[in-house]
């Protein structure tokens, strides 16, 4: 039986049940956290117990599992999520690796790597396949996929290297990979290209926030690559309405493509890029929470008429297929 690695140990893919593919629990930045949170907009133990709140309500809407993606770059400080996951072990919590950016890579590899000052082997795969085969810092937790990013700025030189690490550490370990990409400059294409060049499998490639896009054609050009489409935004409306998503994972289901989209929000219990005050962020996106896809996303589906085994398909089968090597 496939097991697939959580914070709190394997589980075998069989059990992960309804999983959103791409969730955050926390996307914060620690350095920031250390030097400007404490005892002003950062209370570590009220934080904590607002995100066993809102993960809850995940296990109350039958939502056993989700994949976050949160990477250097994004905050990954997997002992606070490893606190976090004892509290809520009804829900299975899956830890990434990689690297998030738009453009430069982080210092620490200018000048090592292959074409570097110093030159020699590329770092970042030995760092990420560590994480998948060893476990994270000393938390013993380890990782189960890749995250990188690829957005509006395209493959600068960092993003490439970045993207080509990824594939080299999904080589070595056939950890399945999870690439952001900006639908309005169709970066899903550079993507599965570079991926493909590296001899990735696309099949354990899923095209993060492919759902921001509702170009039938582009969406259906990269599922036929066997890639994984992430409708992954569910209640970012300031990006793409709900209405819009719904209509395009209709219109995919139709085209027969069920078995290659997988559904989530990219939510998080806090995320500090809009600043320390949580009612801003509500203000702008009211809907961008851990709820919208059960409460309301899934019952207009069924409506507009995707079937049970389609949810299912997308909500169980795929993230199943995804973890299981």
């Amino acid at each position: 039986m496939a097991e697939v690695q959580t914070v709190r140990g394997p589980v075998e893919t069989d059990a992960l049940g309804r999983t959103f593919m791409h969730e955050h629990v926390f996307v914060l930045s620690t350095e920031h956290v250390e030097n400007y949170g404490a005892g002003d907009w950062w209370d570590e133990d009220e934080k904590a117990d607002d995100a066993v709140r809102k993960l809850r309500q995940l296990v109350e809407r039958g939502i056993t599992t989700i994949a976050d993606p949160t990477v250097w770059g994004l905050g990954r400080y997997i002992p606070r999520i490893a606190r976090i996951a004892e509290r809520v072990p009804e829900l299975n919590i899956i830890a990434a690796t990689g690297i998030y950016t738009y453009n430069d890579l982080p210092f620490q590899f200018h000048h090592r790597g292959p074409g570097t000052l110093l030159g020699g082997p590329e770092p970042m795969i030995a760092d990420f396949v560590r994480d998948l085969t060893q476990g994270i810092g000393d938390t013993g937790v380890r990782a189960a996929f890749l995250k990188c990013a690829v957005d509006r700025p395209g493959l600068t030189p960092g993003v490439e290297r970045v993207l080509r690490a990824v594939a080299g550490a999904h080589r070595e370990t056939g950890a399945p990979i999870t690439v952001h990409t900006e639908s309005s400059t169709f970066s899903g294409r550079e993507v599965v290209r570079v991926l493909r060049e590296e001899g990735a499998d696309l099949s354990k490639v899923v095209i993060g926030h492919a759902g921001d896009s509702n170009d039938l054609d582009y969406l259906s050009e990269l599922a036929d690559t066997g890639a994984i489409l992430g409708m992954d935004r569910f209640g970012l409306d300031v990006i793409n309405s709900t209405a819009d998503r719904v209509s395009t994972v209709v219109a995919m289901c139709e085209r027969g493509y069920a078995d290659r989209m997988v559904l989530s929000h990219d939510a998080s219990c806090f995320i500090d890029w809009f600043g320390p005050d949580p009612e801003l962020l509500r203000g702008m996106a009211p809907n961008w929470n851990y709820r919208h896809i059960s409460d309301d996303v899934l019952p207009t589906l069924r409506a507009r008429g995707v079937t049970g085994e389609q949810l299912d398909q997308m909500l169980v089968a795929n993230p199943r297929r995804y973890f299981s090597r």
